[in-house]
């Protein structure tokens, strides 16, 4: 079994169909409610791990690109998306990925790396590509408030809090925009949840506090 084959059987028995419908229904409320504030319709996103295509699929942008070794992603991404199915250390690989973005979508992905090394790259990565006054976006499982959780995923490696995280972000030459330490709850797997609730839930910060499992941060490169 190949990476690409494994990757694929995971994914596909951690979210079965039904878990997979009820992901895309709150990432379409997620883009809506929240991160679609921060991103201009007429922008390049770039959206690294996407996976399903749940945020890529749904978010308003004159291009859409989404980087994902899965090539179930190939089956899921809407028309309007391009996606490379590469691996982003790889410096061959990178060179197929030689664009400029506004936007840098990254969910849940630097969790998977083996090394503080290979976030690094990823990260020069983004600061290389995004144009002048471009941002980053992340939505990451924050350690230091879901230090029990962190690794029931057997995929979780490297572990990040929101000051390791601003950290590496201001070494590489990124300005913190927004940083929410405590964002969205850690995992749905396992959760009842709806849009409903979920609308709810962004318009009450106060509750994050006490839920929030992710952090989320908005990094801009300067112009």
């Amino acid at each position: 079994m190949n990476q690409e084959e494994y990757l694929k059987k995971l994914y596909s028995s951690r979210f079965d169909p039904k878990q997979r419908k009820a992901k895309f229904i709150l990432w379409k409320t997620l883009t809506e409610e929240f991160l679609q504030k921060y991103i201009d319709p007429e922008s390049v996103v770039l959206d690294i791990g996407g996976g399903y295509c749940e945020f890529i699929n749904q978010v308003k942008a004159r291009e859409k690109y989404l980087i994902d070794l899965n090539p179930d992603s190939q089956l899921f991404a809407a028309p309007n998306v391009t996606i490379f199915n590469v691996d982003i250390l790889n410096i061959k690989d990178q060179n197929i990925l030689a664009k400029q973005y506004d936007t840098v979508f990254v969910s849940n992905f630097f969790e998977h790396l083996n090394s503080k090394e290979d976030l690094v790259k990823v990260l020069l990565f983004c600061f290389n590509h995004l144009n002048p006054g471009g941002s980053i976006l992340i939505i990451q499982p924050n350690f230091k408030y879901s230090v029990k959780e962190y690794y029931d995923f057997i995929d979780h490696q490297l572990p990040i809090t929101h000051l390791s995280l601003k950290e590496v972000l201001e070494a590489i030459g990124f300005e913190i925009s927004v940083l929410i330490p405590r964002f969205l709850p850690f995992s749905t797997k396992g959760r009842p949840s709806s849009p409903k609730l979920l609308r709810l839930y962004l318009k009450l910060p106060f509750v994050w506090q006490f839920l929030g499992g992710q952090m989320f941060v908005k990094a801009t490169k300067s112009l």
